[in-house]
């Protein structure tokens, strides 16, 4: 299977340029995804940590249970 594809790959002008392109764009966004997390502000990180935790205000509970069935 390999054998087709790669024989179909070499006819092509050019085509080594693509694996390298795609090395570095894997590169650059793991070192940039790498500095931004040492990077954050901790209080940043906490705030995003706790948001599936905060609790719905008691009006958006009262308004829900007093919709219609």
């Amino acid at each position: 299977m390999l054998k087709f594809i790669k024989g179909n790959l070499e006819s092509i002008d050019g085509v080594a340029i693509y694996p390298i392109i795609s090395l570095l764009i894997f590169f650059i966004f793991f070192t940039v995804l790498f500095w931004w997390v040492f990077t954050a502000k901790k209080e940043h990180i906490k705030e995003v940590s706790n948001i599936p935790l905060e609790l719905i205000p008691d009006k958006e509970i009262n308004d829900k249970n007093d919709l219609p069935l």
